[in-house]
């Protein structure tokens, strides 16, 4: 799978997980697999009435993420994830910048893919967890066009509820093919360089959509 359909796979994937967090949502003591099928359909609802996220507008699927999807994503432990052994090593304002960069590279590669979203659901396959757990993967699968497509989520049991810190699709954890990419880029120009890396991505994606 090339990059470019990886990443409207994964964009469409992120759609499901726009927690719909408003008045009497039960995230805080709600099962994972319950909260993943629960929020699924209003999601879907929620895309579908916004035509500027089915055109692309990357402000307004920028605005929806900070809104609604950040609650409830452990973003700090997927930004160290993906950076791997160097995250610790990074200074604080370093780190700040490495997961601003990422949140923005994230949303504006993968905004187009929102565009997608239609008439797909999702089938969420029984949770394999002791009630003790507190970390879970969440298996489902995305169906309605060609063939299901596998969608995982791993997540962890926080004070404030479930987490998400990371998502496989077809088989590819996201996190993993990150740490991949920003690994090669810290061995040759360290943190600062990547950070810079992440900054000239995000600066090219804006300048291809203007």
């Amino acid at each position: 799978m090339n990059r470019r359909n990886f990443s409207h796979i994964v964009g469409a994937s992120l759609a499901f997980v726009l927690m719909a967090a408003g008045p009497g949502a039960r995230a805080a003591d709600e099962a994972p697999d319950a909260l993943i099928k629960r929020t699924s359909s209003e999601v879907l609802e929620s895309i579908k009435s916004d035509k500027g996220i089915q055109a692309g507008d990357s402000t307004k699927v920028i605005a929806l993420v900070d809104g609604k999807v950040m609650p409830h994503v452990n973003f700090t432990r997927m930004t160290a994830a993906a950076v791997g052994r160097n995250w610790r090593q990074a200074t604080p304002e370093q780190q700040k910048r490495l997961q601003d960069e990422f949140k923005t590279l994230l949303v504006r590669t993968y905004s187009g893919a929102l565009s997608q979203v239609k008439d797909q659901g999702v089938n969420v396959k029984p949770l394999r967890a002791a009630p003790a757990d507190t970390e879970v993967v969440v298996r489902t699968e995305i169906t309605g066009r060609g063939d299901p497509i596998q969608l995982d989520y791993r997540m962890e049991k926080t004070a404030t509820g479930w987490k998400i810190y990371d998502l496989n699709v077809l088989g590819i954890w996201l996190v993993e093919t990150y740490r991949t990419q920003f690994a090669q880029e810290i061995s040759t120009k360290g943190v600062d360089g990547l950070i810079a890396a992440l900054a000239q991505r995000n600066k090219s994606n804006i300048e291809k959509k203007s």
